[in-house]
């Protein structure tokens, strides 16, 4: 329950890591931990002004927590690679020639070919910008073969986080994006696609969206959505989505009747497909 030592706990978790707290707290808490950054702050400030003349870096390091910015309609900036490391890896091999003989890694940016994956594939490493992963085909391959729960865990939560804060019909004022969360859920549905795998993160948006949903924003990416939508109970699907989708259906016209029975028949398609190679991979024939 929302006790007050409760709520001072995750009002603590909300300020230096808000992305994990979703609630809405009071604006006014009793006080139960002291700020303990007082003699770290008064450290750095001491040894920031004895190194000043020797630092080279330009912009003062604060420790302590700030304002992050709004990452609202900043997910298409996620979406391209970052701008190669090559040169500062070159420098940093001069200097750590050990530690790079031991664990050498191979610059995601550089990857360009098929045959560079298949060498290098064991000395990737993802880039922060999850996004750019839905637009390389080569890192949906890696994505395919490296079954690492950590990169799905990274992935899952970007992709929550951001259909959670885009989605149109949820979010106020937002209508004037809806092209651009369109282009979105389209490179999403194309991941899929060349996956031949549902995420996670988009069941859940269905699930939470559709009993807000018109019907009619973003029409063609939400049924495409709905086809692969990962096996499941049927309990899960006739409360979360057959029944969002019911009231719709009864109340539209023939042309979404259509559109429909249309996604949910390749959904059923995709679940047998999936079945027949899980199946296969697992029998000896």
């Amino acid at each position: 329950g929302m006790q007050p030592h409760l709520q001072a706990l995750l009002s603590l978790y909300k300020n230096f890591c808000p992305e994990l707290v979703s609630i809405t707290l009071p604006g006014r808490l009793k006080t139960f931990f002291k700020n303990s950054e007082g003699p770290w702050k008064a450290a750095i400030n001491a040894i920031r002004q004895r190194n000043q003349e020797k630092s080279p870096v330009s912009q003062p390091l604060i420790l302590g927590t700030t304002k992050h910015p709004s990452r609202k309609r900043k997910w298409n900036t996620q979406l391209t690679l970052p701008a190669s490391s090559a040169s500062n890896l070159a420098e940093g091999k001069e200097t750590n020639s050990d530690l790079y003989s031991i664990s050498e890694s191979f610059p995601v940016e550089q990857l360009q070919t098929f045959s560079q994956l298949l060498r290098n594939i064991h000395h990737l490493e993802l880039p922060s910008q999850m996004g750019s992963v839905l637009t390389h085909p080569l890192l949906l391959h890696y994505l395919n073969c490296i079954k690492d729960e950590s990169i799905y865990l990274r992935l899952h939560y970007w992709m929550s986080q951001t259909l959670q804060e885009e989605c149109t019909w949820c979010v106020v004022d937002s209508s004037q994006y809806e092209e651009e969360f369109k282009d979105f859920l389209d490179r999403v549905h194309k991941a899929q696609c060349f996956l031949q795998e549902g995420f996670s993160s988009c069941e859940e948006f269905l699930y939470r969206s559709l009993p807000f949903w018109d019907g009619c924003c973003c029409r063609s990416q939400v049924l495409r959505l709905m086809t692969w939508i990962p096996l499941s109970s049927f309990s899960e699907m006739k409360s979360y989505l057959y029944g969002p989708l019911a009231q719709l259906f009864f109340t539209s016209s023939l042309y979404f009747k259509c559109s429909v029975l249309e996604s949910l028949k390749e959904l059923l398609q995709n679940w047998l497909n999936w079945h027949v190679i899980h199946v296969d991979s697992e029998s000896d024939s």
